[in-house]
């Protein structure tokens, strides 16, 4: 199926995505800071610079997008153009963030992943449930946690 909007307008449309301070992470971010939790932001020590970081708890959260990190669920779909090159960046990300999160586990940081889906689209959580959970994970012992609708 082809593109239904011009390769000019599709480039356009694709710079206009953000890759940090997107309405998930915020939301998130919200939601955390108002239940006391402190944190800090793009921490380009830790590897893999993960959304939040917070230090208290040596644990840090990325929130995942479902197209950019190939969520198995129905906010992702392949773009029907470009295939080859969407495969391989999409490839290329899911093998990042296996490494990333074998690497921080490796060096003692708690490691969670929050994938949008949570927070927008069809299967999203209640607000308080995602946090709720987000907070009792921080809270316990356990090392990874991933949350998806």
């Amino acid at each position: 199926m082809a593109d239904i909007v011009t390769p000019e307008k599709r480039s356009a449309m694709m710079s206009g995505i953000k890759g940090k301070d997107t309405r998930p992470e915020m939301t998130i971010r919200r939601g955390l800071h108002a239940l006391g939790f402190r944190y800090r932001l793009d921490n380009r020590k830790i590897p893999g610079r993960p959304d939040l970081v917070l230090p208290k708890y040596n644990a840090v959260i990325f929130i995942h997008g479902c197209f950019w990190h190939q969520h198995e669920c129905h906010l992702f779909k392949w773009p029907s153009t470009r295939q080859e090159f969407w495969f391989d960046k999409i490839s290329e990300n899911k093998e990042r963030d296996k490494k990333t999160v074998e690497r921080l586990l490796g060096e003692g940081w708690r490691v969670m992943i929050v994938w949008e889906c949570t927070i927008r689209g069809k299967t999203r959580l209640d607000q308080p449930d995602l946090l709720n959970n987000i907070s009792k994970w921080l809270q316990s012992k356990t090392a990874f946690r991933e949350i998806s609708a």
